[in-house]
């Protein structure tokens, strides 16, 4: 019998998968910030890359909006978006739904920003992908897929996830 709990041979593989899972996002992570240094001579933080994915998929959105989906205060959203817009990749603009609110919308400069971060992760990832043999390419594609439809499965199941993808959850 498989059970889902560690110990058992389905927990167990799903235990080895977390931890595989685990072990390549911190590999990403190392050279995600490679390329995000050579993008900008400003690289933006973290938080504020999520914010500009934010914007990238919700044209316009408001602050309170945001800070909702960061779980983040209203100042400190104020801040970070003081900060993007300074850099040129954020455009604050009067909102058509209420006179007391501000749309930010993500700027020409931050979808280029965007543009060459994601040229330069996916030429990252092409050089490294490259080197693996077809079987395990093809592998890697049928467990990403298979990770993704999980994920956007589990996304719609939460009352505040509802509907959403992995990139609009990010």
């Amino acid at each position: 019998m498989n059970d889902a709990r560690v110990g058992t041979p389905a927990g167990a593989d799903r235990s080895a998968a977390a931890h595989a899972a685990r072990e390549v996002i911190e590999l990403l992570e190392v050279l995600w910030n490679k390329g995000r240094d050579l993008t900008s001579p400003a690289p933006v933080s973290s938080s504020q890359l999520r914010v500009l994915y934010i914007l990238d998929r919700d044209r316009p959105i408001n602050l309170r909006t945001l800070g909702d989906e960061l779980g983040m205060a209203p100042s400190s959203v104020s801040r970070m978006c003081d900060r993007l817009d300074a850099l040129g990749y954020v455009e604050r603009s009067p909102s058509t739904a209420s006179r007391r609110e501000l749309d930010l919308r993500l700027s020409s400069r931050g979808r280029k920003y965007l543009e060459d971060l994601r040229a330069r992760r996916e030429t990252a990832l092409v050089e490294v992908i490259d080197a693996m043999p077809p079987a395990q390419r093809a592998a890697l594609a049928a467990g990403l897929s298979g990770f993704r439809r999980a994920v956007e499965v589990s996304a719609a199941a939460e009352p505040d996830g509802a509907g959403k993808s992995p990139a609009e959850t990010a």
